[in-house]
Protein backbone atom coordinates (compact mmCIF):
# COMPACT_ATOMS: atom_id res chain seq x y z
CA UNK A 1 0.00 0.00 0.00
CA UNK A 2 3.04 2.48 0.20
CA UNK A 3 2.45 5.13 -2.44
CA UNK A 4 6.40 5.77 -3.47
CA UNK A 5 8.46 3.62 -5.49
CA UNK A 6 11.58 2.06 -3.32
CA UNK A 7 14.43 -0.36 -4.58
CA UNK A 8 15.22 -4.16 -2.83
CA UNK A 9 16.42 -3.47 0.52
CA UNK A 10 17.75 -6.14 3.00
CA UNK A 11 16.12 -7.80 5.27
CA UNK A 12 17.07 -7.89 8.56
CA UNK A 13 15.83 -7.60 11.90
CA UNK A 14 18.31 -4.38 12.51
CA UNK A 15 15.90 -2.71 10.44
CA UNK A 16 13.09 -3.13 13.02
CA UNK A 17 12.46 0.01 14.97
CA UNK A 18 12.51 -2.02 17.96
CA UNK A 19 15.20 -3.61 17.75
CA UNK A 20 17.06 -0.02 17.41
CA UNK A 21 14.67 0.88 20.97
CA UNK A 22 16.03 -2.55 22.70
CA UNK A 23 19.67 -1.84 21.67
CA UNK A 24 19.40 1.26 23.95
CA UNK A 25 18.21 -0.77 27.41
CA UNK A 26 20.62 -0.83 30.43
CA UNK A 27 23.32 -3.66 31.11
CA UNK A 28 21.39 -4.27 33.85
CA UNK A 29 17.67 -5.20 32.97
CA UNK A 30 16.99 -5.33 36.73
CA UNK A 31 16.82 -1.57 36.98
CA UNK A 32 13.80 0.69 36.82
CA UNK A 33 12.65 1.18 33.45
CA UNK A 34 9.13 2.92 34.24
CA UNK A 35 7.01 4.28 37.35
CA UNK A 36 4.06 5.06 37.37
CA UNK A 37 2.47 7.95 39.33
CA UNK A 38 0.63 5.13 41.44
CA UNK A 39 3.39 3.53 42.52
CA UNK A 40 3.93 0.82 40.34
CA UNK A 41 7.77 0.06 38.80
CA UNK A 42 8.70 -1.88 35.58
CA UNK A 43 12.34 -3.02 34.91
CA UNK A 44 13.75 -3.09 31.63
CA UNK A 45 13.81 -6.90 31.83
CA UNK A 46 9.74 -6.42 32.32
CA UNK A 47 9.78 -4.95 29.49
CA UNK A 48 11.85 -7.29 27.21
CA UNK A 49 9.06 -9.95 28.75
CA UNK A 50 6.45 -8.33 28.12
CA UNK A 51 7.07 -7.25 24.65
CA UNK A 52 7.66 -11.09 23.62
CA UNK A 53 4.86 -12.59 25.01
CA UNK A 54 2.43 -9.98 23.14
CA UNK A 55 4.44 -10.36 19.97
CA UNK A 56 4.15 -14.31 20.06
CA UNK A 57 0.37 -13.79 20.96
CA UNK A 58 -0.26 -11.65 18.05
CA UNK A 59 1.98 -14.02 15.58
CA UNK A 60 -0.35 -17.22 16.44
CA UNK A 61 -3.08 -15.22 15.16
CA UNK A 62 -1.39 -15.82 11.72
CA UNK A 63 -2.31 -12.23 10.09
CA UNK A 64 -1.00 -11.33 6.94
CA UNK A 65 2.85 -9.14 6.82
CA UNK A 66 1.67 -5.70 6.85
CA UNK A 67 -1.46 -6.48 9.10
CA UNK A 68 -2.67 -3.80 10.67
CA UNK A 69 -3.12 -3.57 14.48
CA UNK A 70 -6.00 -1.04 15.61
CA UNK A 71 -5.65 0.54 18.97
CA UNK A 72 -7.89 2.83 21.02
CA UNK A 73 -7.39 2.26 25.02
CA UNK A 74 -6.86 4.52 27.55
CA UNK A 75 -2.82 5.21 28.74
CA UNK A 76 -1.47 2.52 30.26
CA UNK A 77 2.36 1.33 30.12
CA UNK A 78 0.35 -1.50 29.11
CA UNK A 79 -0.57 0.12 25.94
CA UNK A 80 2.60 1.36 25.39
CA UNK A 81 3.95 -2.40 25.69
CA UNK A 82 1.39 -2.85 23.20
CA UNK A 83 3.19 -0.90 20.77
CA UNK A 84 6.53 -2.00 21.00
CA UNK A 85 5.13 -5.74 20.57
CA UNK A 86 3.60 -4.90 17.71
CA UNK A 87 6.89 -3.05 15.92
CA UNK A 88 8.45 -6.17 17.15
CA UNK A 89 6.01 -8.87 15.69
CA UNK A 90 6.86 -6.83 12.33
CA UNK A 91 3.03 -5.93 12.12
CA UNK A 92 2.06 -2.27 11.53
CA UNK A 93 0.89 -0.02 14.47
CA UNK A 94 -2.28 2.24 14.15
CA UNK A 95 -3.11 4.75 17.49
CA UNK A 96 -6.45 6.04 17.20
CA UNK A 97 -7.56 8.47 20.15
CA UNK A 98 -9.48 7.58 23.06
CA UNK A 99 -11.99 10.49 22.49
CA UNK A 100 -13.29 9.16 19.03
CA UNK A 101 -16.83 8.01 18.73
CA UNK A 102 -18.98 5.83 16.65
CA UNK A 103 -18.64 8.07 12.78
CA UNK A 104 -15.24 8.44 13.35
CA UNK A 105 -14.00 4.81 14.46
CA UNK A 106 -16.38 3.16 11.90
CA UNK A 107 -14.05 4.98 9.09
CA UNK A 108 -11.13 4.38 10.13
CA UNK A 109 -11.47 0.83 10.82
CA UNK A 110 -13.31 0.27 7.58
CA UNK A 111 -10.36 2.48 5.38
CA UNK A 112 -7.40 0.88 7.42
CA UNK A 113 -9.00 -2.68 7.69
CA UNK A 114 -7.13 -3.89 10.95
CA UNK A 115 -6.36 -7.39 10.89
CA UNK A 116 -6.67 -6.71 15.02
CA UNK A 117 -8.04 -3.92 17.15
CA UNK A 118 -7.66 -3.11 20.40
CA UNK A 119 -10.02 -1.39 22.89
CA UNK A 120 -11.27 -0.56 26.25
CA UNK A 121 -13.68 -3.23 27.88
CA UNK A 122 -16.12 -0.37 28.38
CA UNK A 123 -16.40 0.12 24.46
CA UNK A 124 -16.02 -3.41 23.09
CA UNK A 125 -19.94 -3.63 22.68
CA UNK A 126 -20.21 -1.06 19.70
CA UNK A 127 -16.14 -1.44 18.59
CA UNK A 128 -16.69 -4.96 17.96
CA UNK A 129 -19.47 -4.87 16.06
CA UNK A 130 -18.01 -2.25 13.68
CA UNK A 131 -14.61 -3.91 13.90
CA UNK A 132 -16.52 -7.40 12.56
CA UNK A 133 -18.82 -5.83 9.80
CA UNK A 134 -15.74 -4.49 8.17
CA UNK A 135 -13.85 -7.55 8.43
CA UNK A 136 -11.64 -7.35 11.18
CA UNK A 137 -10.61 -10.68 12.61
CA UNK A 138 -10.48 -10.05 16.53
CA UNK A 139 -10.85 -7.61 18.88
CA UNK A 140 -9.61 -7.64 22.13
CA UNK A 141 -9.72 -5.61 25.26
CA UNK A 142 -7.03 -3.84 27.19
CA UNK A 143 -7.86 -1.75 30.48
CA UNK A 144 -5.87 1.11 32.19
CA UNK A 145 -5.92 -1.50 35.54
CA UNK A 146 -3.77 -3.97 33.68
CA UNK A 147 -6.69 -6.06 32.95
CA UNK A 148 -8.51 -7.54 29.22
CA UNK A 149 -8.69 -10.08 27.34
CA UNK A 150 -5.49 -9.30 25.48
CA UNK A 151 -3.98 -9.80 28.61
CA UNK A 152 -5.01 -12.56 29.52
CA UNK A 153 -4.42 -14.26 25.92
CA UNK A 154 -0.58 -13.22 26.15
CA UNK A 155 0.39 -14.86 29.31
CA UNK A 156 0.01 -18.07 27.36
CA UNK A 157 2.84 -17.33 25.34
CA UNK A 158 6.77 -17.50 26.13
CA UNK A 159 8.93 -14.69 27.35
CA UNK A 160 11.54 -15.23 24.60
CA UNK A 161 10.63 -14.01 20.55
CA UNK A 162 12.89 -13.86 18.03
CA UNK A 163 12.95 -10.08 16.69
CA UNK A 164 10.96 -9.75 13.03
CA UNK A 165 13.28 -8.96 10.32
CA UNK A 166 11.78 -6.28 7.86
CA UNK A 167 12.78 -4.01 5.69
CA UNK A 168 14.01 -0.32 6.31
CA UNK A 169 10.79 1.09 4.28
CA UNK A 170 8.04 -1.19 5.70
CA UNK A 171 5.39 0.08 7.18
CA UNK A 172 5.50 0.85 11.21
CA UNK A 173 2.83 3.17 11.88
CA UNK A 174 0.15 4.49 10.17
CA UNK A 175 -1.09 7.88 12.13
CA UNK A 176 -3.94 9.29 10.94
CA UNK A 177 -4.42 13.03 10.29
CA UNK A 178 -7.02 15.27 8.68
CA UNK A 179 -7.55 17.60 5.33
CA UNK A 180 -9.58 20.61 4.39
CA UNK A 181 -11.36 18.29 2.60
CA UNK A 182 -12.54 16.56 5.90
CA UNK A 183 -12.04 13.01 5.07
CA UNK A 184 -8.95 11.68 7.70
CA UNK A 185 -5.91 10.30 5.77
CA UNK A 186 -3.44 7.88 7.35
CA UNK A 187 0.13 8.88 7.11
CA UNK A 188 2.41 5.82 6.57
CA UNK A 189 5.05 5.81 8.26
CA UNK A 190 8.51 3.95 7.94
CA UNK A 191 10.59 1.73 10.36
CA UNK A 192 13.26 3.93 8.93
CA UNK A 193 11.45 7.34 9.04
CA UNK A 194 11.07 6.70 13.01
CA UNK A 195 14.66 5.05 13.54
CA UNK A 196 15.71 8.44 11.63
CA UNK A 197 14.17 10.88 13.79
CA UNK A 198 14.91 8.62 17.13
CA UNK A 199 18.19 8.79 16.65
CA UNK A 200 19.01 12.87 15.91
CA UNK A 201 16.83 13.60 18.82
CA UNK A 202 18.77 11.74 20.79
CA UNK A 203 21.96 13.67 19.50
CA UNK A 204 20.28 16.71 19.22
CA UNK A 205 18.45 17.14 22.42
CA UNK A 206 21.47 15.42 24.18
CA UNK A 207 19.69 12.62 26.50
CA UNK A 208 22.29 12.09 28.65
CA UNK A 209 22.94 8.27 29.58
CA UNK A 210 24.10 6.28 32.72
CA UNK A 211 27.46 6.94 32.85
CA UNK A 212 26.45 10.64 32.70
CA UNK A 213 23.87 10.93 35.59
CA UNK A 214 21.35 9.38 33.72
CA UNK A 215 17.90 11.69 32.62
CA UNK A 216 14.51 10.83 33.25
CA UNK A 217 11.66 11.57 31.73
CA UNK A 218 7.85 12.94 33.04
CA UNK A 219 5.97 11.34 30.54
CA UNK A 220 2.73 13.21 30.77
CA UNK A 221 0.88 12.95 27.12
CA UNK A 222 -1.28 10.89 25.58
CA UNK A 223 0.41 8.12 23.63
CA UNK A 224 -2.41 7.77 20.45
CA UNK A 225 -0.38 11.39 19.45
CA UNK A 226 2.78 11.56 17.46
CA UNK A 227 4.63 13.50 20.60
CA UNK A 228 3.81 11.43 23.28
CA UNK A 229 3.72 7.81 21.66
CA UNK A 230 7.06 8.64 19.00
CA UNK A 231 9.22 11.46 20.37
CA UNK A 232 8.73 10.77 24.12
CA UNK A 233 8.69 7.12 24.11
CA UNK A 234 11.34 6.49 21.32
CA UNK A 235 13.55 9.47 23.07
CA UNK A 236 13.62 7.29 26.38
CA UNK A 237 13.98 4.09 25.29
CA UNK A 238 16.70 4.12 22.59
CA UNK A 239 18.72 6.14 25.73
CA UNK A 240 17.74 3.44 28.51
CA UNK A 241 16.04 6.33 29.91
CA UNK A 242 13.93 5.52 32.85
CA UNK A 243 9.87 7.21 32.70
CA UNK A 244 8.20 8.48 35.09
CA UNK A 245 4.60 7.41 33.86
CA UNK A 246 1.20 10.43 34.33
CA UNK A 247 -1.75 8.22 33.30
CA UNK A 248 -3.12 12.09 32.94
CA UNK A 249 -1.63 15.32 33.60
CA UNK A 250 -2.22 16.95 36.91
CA UNK A 251 0.04 19.83 37.68
CA UNK A 252 0.64 19.19 41.04
CA UNK A 253 1.79 15.78 40.52
CA UNK A 254 4.08 16.84 37.69
CA UNK A 255 5.68 19.26 39.91
CA UNK A 256 6.03 16.81 42.83
CA UNK A 257 8.42 14.39 40.33
CA UNK A 258 10.37 17.08 38.77
CA UNK A 259 12.56 16.63 42.14
CA UNK A 260 13.32 13.23 40.71
CA UNK A 261 13.16 13.38 36.77
CA UNK A 262 15.57 15.89 34.06
CA UNK A 263 13.30 16.18 31.20
CA UNK A 264 9.71 17.31 30.51
CA UNK A 265 8.06 17.19 27.26
CA UNK A 266 4.11 19.14 27.43
CA UNK A 267 2.06 20.88 25.07
CA UNK A 268 1.38 24.48 25.54
CA UNK A 269 -1.72 23.83 27.25
CA UNK A 270 0.78 22.17 29.91
CA UNK A 271 2.79 24.98 31.26
CA UNK A 272 -0.05 27.33 31.18
CA UNK A 273 -1.28 24.81 33.86
CA UNK A 274 2.30 24.07 35.68
CA UNK A 275 2.53 28.45 35.58
CA UNK A 276 -1.26 28.40 37.81
CA UNK A 277 1.02 26.44 40.82
CA UNK A 278 2.13 28.45 43.24
CA UNK A 279 4.74 25.78 43.96
CA UNK A 280 6.87 26.50 40.78
CA UNK A 281 9.81 27.72 42.23
CA UNK A 282 13.19 27.34 40.65
CA UNK A 283 14.15 25.39 43.64
CA UNK A 284 11.25 23.41 42.68
CA UNK A 285 12.67 22.68 39.15
CA UNK A 286 16.70 22.85 40.49
CA UNK A 287 16.90 19.04 38.73
CA UNK A 288 15.27 19.57 35.76
CA UNK A 289 17.52 19.72 32.93
CA UNK A 290 15.42 20.64 29.55
CA UNK A 291 11.67 21.53 29.38
CA UNK A 292 10.32 20.72 25.74
CA UNK A 293 7.01 22.07 24.21
CA UNK A 294 5.59 21.52 20.89
CA UNK A 295 2.16 20.12 19.10
CA UNK A 296 0.91 24.11 19.17
CA UNK A 297 2.10 27.62 19.49
CA UNK A 298 3.23 29.05 22.52
CA UNK A 299 2.08 32.39 23.78
CA UNK A 300 5.48 34.65 23.96
CA UNK A 301 3.67 35.54 27.26
CA UNK A 302 3.90 31.69 28.33
CA UNK A 303 7.12 31.38 26.99
CA UNK A 304 8.45 34.56 29.48
CA UNK A 305 6.80 33.86 32.47
CA UNK A 306 8.17 29.93 32.32
CA UNK A 307 12.05 31.72 31.91
CA UNK A 308 11.41 34.36 34.98
CA UNK A 309 9.55 31.69 37.38
CA UNK A 310 11.93 28.99 36.77
CA UNK A 311 15.26 29.92 35.27
CA UNK A 312 14.71 27.73 32.16
CA UNK A 313 14.27 28.54 28.86
CA UNK A 314 11.17 26.18 27.07
CA UNK A 315 12.43 24.48 23.76
CA UNK A 316 9.98 24.84 21.49
CA UNK A 317 9.99 22.61 18.15
CA UNK A 318 8.13 21.72 15.43
CA UNK A 319 6.61 18.34 13.47
CA UNK A 320 3.87 16.50 11.94
CA UNK A 321 2.25 13.17 11.80
CA UNK A 322 4.05 13.04 8.83
CA UNK A 323 7.42 14.13 9.66
CA UNK A 324 7.76 13.33 12.84
CA UNK A 325 10.33 16.53 13.81
CA UNK A 326 11.49 18.84 11.65
CA UNK A 327 12.94 21.15 13.83
CA UNK A 328 14.00 22.39 16.88
CA UNK A 329 15.85 25.20 18.77
CA UNK A 330 18.95 24.19 20.06
CA UNK A 331 19.30 22.25 22.99
CA UNK A 332 23.22 22.89 23.69
CA UNK A 333 24.49 26.12 23.71
CA UNK A 334 27.31 25.50 21.72
CA UNK A 335 24.63 25.48 18.89
CA UNK A 336 22.69 28.79 19.36
CA UNK A 337 20.24 30.43 21.95
CA UNK A 338 16.59 29.71 22.26
CA UNK A 339 14.45 32.18 21.14
CA UNK A 340 10.32 32.37 22.06
CA UNK A 341 8.28 32.57 19.05
CA UNK A 342 10.43 30.12 16.80
CA UNK A 343 10.76 26.39 16.30
CA UNK A 344 14.31 26.89 15.42
CA UNK A 345 16.56 25.08 12.82
CA UNK A 346 15.96 22.61 10.71
CA UNK A 347 17.02 18.99 12.38
CA UNK A 348 20.25 17.42 10.83
CA UNK A 349 19.02 15.75 8.04
CA UNK A 350 16.50 17.35 7.26
CA UNK A 351 16.00 19.85 4.33
CA UNK A 352 13.40 22.78 4.83
CA UNK A 353 12.49 25.11 2.17
CA UNK A 354 10.10 28.28 1.78
CA UNK A 355 8.35 28.49 -1.17
CA UNK A 356 6.66 31.88 -2.56
CA UNK A 357 4.34 32.24 -5.78
CA UNK A 358 7.01 32.30 -8.18
CA UNK A 359 9.19 29.52 -7.02
CA UNK A 360 11.77 28.90 -3.44
CA UNK A 361 12.17 32.06 -1.73
CA UNK A 362 16.09 32.86 -1.14
CA UNK A 363 15.82 36.29 1.40
CA UNK A 364 15.48 35.52 5.07
CA UNK A 365 12.18 37.12 6.82
CA UNK A 366 10.64 35.93 3.20
CA UNK A 367 6.81 34.53 4.04
CA UNK A 368 5.97 31.35 1.70
CA UNK A 369 5.00 28.05 2.57
CA UNK A 370 7.12 25.59 4.33
CA UNK A 371 8.22 22.53 2.23
CA UNK A 372 10.58 19.72 4.06
CA UNK A 373 12.88 16.84 2.69
CA UNK A 374 14.95 14.04 4.75
CA UNK A 375 14.79 10.53 6.11
CA UNK A 376 11.62 11.30 8.33
CA UNK A 377 9.37 11.97 5.75
CA UNK A 378 6.58 9.67 5.28
CA UNK A 379 5.89 6.81 2.41
CA UNK A 380 2.50 9.11 1.63
CA UNK A 381 -1.22 8.43 2.04
CA UNK A 382 -3.00 5.38 2.73
CA UNK A 383 -4.88 4.19 -0.07
CA UNK A 384 -4.40 7.43 -1.60
CA UNK A 385 -1.79 7.95 -3.91
CA UNK A 386 -3.35 10.78 -5.64
CA UNK A 387 -3.29 13.03 -2.66
CA UNK A 388 0.63 11.39 -1.77
CA UNK A 389 1.22 12.76 -5.16
CA UNK A 390 -0.15 15.98 -5.03
CA UNK A 391 1.88 17.04 -1.27
CA UNK A 392 4.97 16.49 -3.16
CA UNK A 393 6.91 18.71 -5.44
CA UNK A 394 8.48 17.44 -8.56
CA UNK A 395 12.18 17.34 -6.91
CA UNK A 396 10.42 15.43 -3.57
CA UNK A 397 9.73 17.91 -0.92
CA UNK A 398 6.53 17.16 0.91
CA UNK A 399 4.04 20.43 1.49
CA UNK A 400 3.42 20.64 4.79
CA UNK A 401 0.31 23.42 4.48
CA UNK A 402 2.04 25.44 6.98
CA UNK A 403 3.12 29.03 6.44
CA UNK A 404 6.62 30.67 7.50
CA UNK A 405 9.71 32.59 7.38
CA UNK A 406 13.35 31.78 8.33
CA UNK A 407 15.38 34.88 9.65
CA UNK A 408 18.83 35.88 8.76
CA UNK A 409 20.13 33.01 11.45
CA UNK A 410 18.22 30.22 10.75
CA UNK A 411 15.49 30.11 12.74
CA UNK A 412 12.43 28.97 11.57
CA UNK A 413 8.86 30.83 12.34
CA UNK A 414 5.44 29.69 11.78
CA UNK A 415 3.38 32.06 11.16
CA UNK A 416 -0.26 30.64 9.92
CA UNK A 417 -1.16 27.56 8.36
CA UNK A 418 -3.06 27.30 5.02
CA UNK A 419 -4.85 24.46 5.42
CA UNK A 420 -7.04 26.75 8.77
CA UNK A 421 -5.63 23.93 10.34
CA UNK A 422 -6.75 24.78 14.41
CA UNK A 423 -4.23 23.43 17.04
CA UNK A 424 -6.29 23.18 20.33
CA UNK A 425 -4.54 22.14 23.29
CA UNK A 426 -2.17 20.20 21.39
CA UNK A 427 -4.27 18.26 19.21
CA UNK A 428 -5.31 19.23 15.18
CA UNK A 429 -9.05 20.30 14.38
CA UNK A 430 -9.77 20.53 10.86
CA UNK A 431 -12.86 23.12 10.21
CA UNK A 432 -14.31 21.49 6.81
CA UNK A 433 -14.52 18.28 8.97
CA UNK A 434 -16.69 19.88 11.65
CA UNK A 435 -18.22 22.46 9.14
CA UNK A 436 -19.77 19.09 7.37
CA UNK A 437 -21.65 17.62 11.00
CA UNK A 438 -22.98 20.89 11.81
CA UNK A 439 -24.46 21.56 7.75
CA UNK A 440 -25.87 18.21 8.56
CA UNK A 441 -27.96 19.73 11.92
CA UNK A 442 -31.67 20.31 10.38
CA UNK A 443 -32.29 24.20 9.85
CA UNK A 444 -28.54 24.61 9.24
CA UNK A 445 -27.95 26.38 6.01
CA UNK A 446 -24.21 26.53 6.03
CA UNK A 447 -21.15 27.23 8.45
CA UNK A 448 -18.00 28.12 9.03
CA UNK A 449 -14.82 27.29 11.67
CA UNK A 450 -12.40 29.52 13.24
CA UNK A 451 -9.29 29.32 15.49
CA UNK A 452 -8.98 32.04 17.87
CA UNK A 453 -6.42 32.84 20.44
CA UNK A 454 -6.80 31.37 23.85
CA UNK A 455 -4.77 31.38 26.74
CA UNK A 456 -5.19 27.93 27.99
CA UNK A 457 -5.32 25.75 25.34
CA UNK A 458 -3.63 28.02 21.95
CA UNK A 459 -6.56 28.09 20.11
CA UNK A 460 -10.39 27.05 20.43
CA UNK A 461 -12.34 26.76 17.63
CA UNK A 462 -15.83 29.26 17.27
CA UNK A 463 -18.50 28.17 14.81
CA UNK A 464 -20.47 30.54 12.81
CA UNK A 465 -23.83 29.21 11.73
CA UNK A 466 -26.19 30.91 9.20
CA UNK A 467 -29.68 29.33 9.52
CA UNK A 468 -31.98 28.18 6.67
CA UNK A 469 -35.10 30.43 5.79
CA UNK A 470 -38.11 29.89 8.89
CA UNK A 471 -35.80 28.00 11.16
CA UNK A 472 -34.91 28.68 14.44
CA UNK A 473 -31.61 27.53 15.79
CA UNK A 474 -30.29 27.43 18.97
CA UNK A 475 -26.46 27.61 19.70
CA UNK A 476 -26.21 25.13 22.63
CA UNK A 477 -28.67 22.80 20.61
CA UNK A 478 -25.92 23.08 17.73
CA UNK A 479 -22.73 22.02 20.43
CA UNK A 480 -24.82 19.57 22.20
CA UNK A 481 -25.49 17.58 18.83
CA UNK A 482 -22.71 17.87 18.01
CA UNK A 483 -20.77 16.08 21.09
CA UNK A 484 -22.97 13.44 20.65
CA UNK A 485 -20.88 12.59 17.33
CA UNK A 486 -17.68 14.06 18.14
CA UNK A 487 -14.40 13.38 19.89
CA UNK A 488 -14.61 16.41 22.68
CA UNK A 489 -11.92 18.38 21.25
CA UNK A 490 -13.17 18.99 18.34
CA UNK A 491 -16.19 20.41 19.79
CA UNK A 492 -16.82 24.34 19.20
CA UNK A 493 -16.00 26.23 22.54
CA UNK A 494 -18.87 28.69 21.57
CA UNK A 495 -21.62 29.02 18.33
CA UNK A 496 -23.08 31.86 16.96
CA UNK A 497 -26.00 32.24 14.79
CA UNK A 498 -25.87 35.02 12.33
CA UNK A 499 -27.84 36.43 9.07
CA UNK A 500 -24.64 35.49 6.86
CA UNK A 501 -21.25 35.08 6.61
CA UNK A 502 -18.69 37.22 4.76
CA UNK A 503 -17.40 36.67 1.35
CA UNK A 504 -14.58 38.36 -0.78
CA UNK A 505 -15.48 38.98 -4.78
CA UNK A 506 -14.87 35.64 -5.50
CA UNK A 507 -17.60 34.42 -2.99
CA UNK A 508 -15.35 32.82 -1.01
CA UNK A 509 -15.90 33.04 2.70
CA UNK A 510 -13.37 35.60 4.46
CA UNK A 511 -12.35 33.26 7.17
CA UNK A 512 -9.78 36.59 8.45
CA UNK A 513 -13.02 38.76 8.96
CA UNK A 514 -14.64 36.24 11.64
CA UNK A 515 -11.70 35.25 13.60
CA UNK A 516 -10.91 39.19 13.81
CA UNK A 517 -14.41 39.57 14.95
CA UNK A 518 -14.63 37.01 16.91
CA UNK A 519 -11.39 36.80 18.78
CA UNK A 520 -12.37 39.18 22.03
CA UNK A 521 -15.80 37.01 22.41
Amino acid sequence: MQAKATGTRKTSKDNNLFSVLRAGFPTDMRACAVETDSGLQYSWQDLEDATSMVANMLESLECPKGARIAVQVEKSVEAMILYMATLRAGFIYLPLNTAYQSAEMAYFIEDAKPSVVVCSGKNFGWISKLAFQCGTGYVFTLNDDRSGSLLERAAQFSRKHAIAACKADDLAAIIYTSGTTGRSKGAMLSHANLISNARVLQQYWDWRSAVQGGDVLIHALPIFHVHGLFVAIHGALINGSKMIWCANFGPKVALEKMAEATVFMGVPTLYVRLLGEAGLTREAVRNMRLFISGSAPMLIETFNDWQSRTGHTILERYGMSETVMLTSNPCKAQDGERVGGTVGFPLPGVQLRIAGEGGVVSGPGEIGAIEVKGPNVFQGYWNMPEKTAEEFTGDGFFKTGDVGHIDAQGYVTIVGRSKDLIISGGYNVYPAEIEGYINAIAGVAESALVGVPDADFGEVGVAVVVAKPGAQLEPASIIAQLKATLANFKIPKRCHVVKDLPRNAMGKVQKNVLRSHYSGT
